[in-house]
């Protein structure tokens, strides 16, 4: 664990907002939070605060910990009765209105939550979630909050069919073959309607990120999940893509959604192809994305390169523009994915502790560009993905040598990565 001379780094709140601009070369219009706040909470009981507490954490393991602490992180709910799950969430959203701050909420309740990996969990029916999310609602009652619906809930769907045909992987034996997938729709939208008609709260739905699922299958997934009625999608919880990808990922997913609602409805399969990302600007000559580099439009490396399916959504537009916002998650997102394509392990897991990773853009709602709402850190840096194994059954993970942290749980060594490697610098 490498030692630093000062205990506590200086947060550069002005250096990430310009950082951002310079970065993304973004347009100067601005996101519009909930009722006009601007300011994200920080709160003062956070699980990364507890983890100091509850671990002694001393030297640089605390300092760490406490540098990480003063960033406003979102808060996360993954079960508990109606009642207190009611009673937790009204805590903290009426401790952020008091502070004149908009708290980030994450509801993490589904059936069949990341079907059985690192995160199981979940409610046990679609009365039950259906009554959890009845009880998160009264919490936030006519207070602002920002709620992030679900991670991976359009992600991991039980016995789900792609466009495509492809039946998925996600297959547990406790669900009803024939009605799970539709029940996850179902409470999604249930979801959606019942915080949708919050007065201040803001509502977003899993969008994956832009290593996942191709375009028009997550723009699909999101307009049957009620992405009409929400109030937009979230990207990249939990992982590392770049940035500028996910900013560049999440405007075709909005730019699909408005092409096969307005242009020629429910074509999501003529949307462009991470895949394959051919398009007028390139003469059709397509290749599949690389997530291990930015994109950017005409980039020399082709894997790089947006031009294609930029060009190829003006086509598909013409004049109709896009309108679904969306926020990316920048807490671990510095340094981009790891590649672990020098690795011989039988499944590397990239997404699951991956060494050397950094922080991200510091969370804001003022991100100055158009159709994202903020730069979120959702997921709370420094907490374990979970026990990597890599595909070699354990007990160490391999890449690290060491048993890793039960998922949720404060990884030191982690912590340490994420400030030391953080882009921009954390000083």
């Amino acid at each position: 664990m490498s030692r630093r001379a000062h205990p506590l780094r200086t947060i550069l709140a002005t250096a990430a907002a310009a950082f951002t601009m310079a970065a993304l070369a973004a347009a100067p219009a601005l996101a519009t939070p909930p009722s006009g706040e601007s300011e994200l909470y920080v709160n003062p009981d956070s699980t990364t605060l507890q983890h100091i507490e509850h671990l002694r954490l001393e030297g640089d393991a605390r300092d760490d910990a406490l540098y990480l602490a003063q960033f406003p992180t979102a808060t996360w709910f993954t079960g508990g009765t109606p009642v207190t799950t009611k009673r937790d969430v009204k805590d903290v959203v009426v401790h952020a209105h008091a502070s004149g701050q908009v708290p980030v909420l994450v509801a993490y309740n589904l059936p069949f939550r990341d079907c059985a990996q690192y995160s199981a969990g979940g409610a046990t029916s679609v009365d039950e979630y259906k009554a959890w999310i009845d009880g998160f609602a009264k919490g936030i009652g006519n207070k602002d909050a920002i709620v992030i619906l679900e991670p991976d809930g359009l992600g991991i769907i039980p016995y789900y069919t792609t466009l495509e045909g492809v039946a998925e992987w996600c297959r547990p034996a406790e669900a009803d073959p024939a009605t799970a997938a539709d029940e996850r729709f179902d409470m999604l939208n249930y979801a959606v309607d019942t915080l949708g008609v919050l007065p201040h709260a803001k509502v977003y739905l899993d969008g994956t990120h832009s290593g996942w699922l191709n375009i028009g299958e997550n723009a699909s997934r999101l307009a049957r999940a009620g992405i009409e009625d929400a109030d937009g999608f979230f990207l990249n919880v939990s992982n590392y893509q770049y940035t500028t990808n996910s900013v560049t990922y999440g405007r075709w997913v909005s730019e699909c959604l408005a092409y096969a609602t307005q242009v020629t409805p429910g074509d999501y399969l003529g949307c462009g192809n991470i895949y394959w990302n051919g398009g007028p600007a390139n003469e059709w000559t397509g290749v599949a994305m690389s997530p291990y580099g930015e994109w950017s439009s005409g980039n020399p490396d082709p894997t790089l390169d947006t031009a294609g399916i930029d060009s190829r959504h003006a086509a598909l537009l013409g004049g109709v523009a896009a309108t679904t916002p969306f926020v990316v998650d920048t807490s671990r997102n510095g340094q981009g994915p790891w590649d672990p394509s020098g690795t011989s392990y039988p499944d590397p897991e990239a997404w699951c502790n991956p060494p050397d990773r950094g922080l991200g853009l510091r969370p804001t709602l003022d991100t100055g560009i158009p159709l994202v709402d903020g730069f979120l850190w959702i997921k709370v840096p420094g907490e374990s993905d979970g026990q990597c194994y890599r595909g070699t059954g354990g007990p160490l993970d391999p890449e690290r040598g060491m048993v890793d942290p039960p998922a949720g749980q404060w990884f030191v060594e982690q912590a340490d990565e994420l400030i030391d490697l953080a882009v921009p610098p954390a000083g």
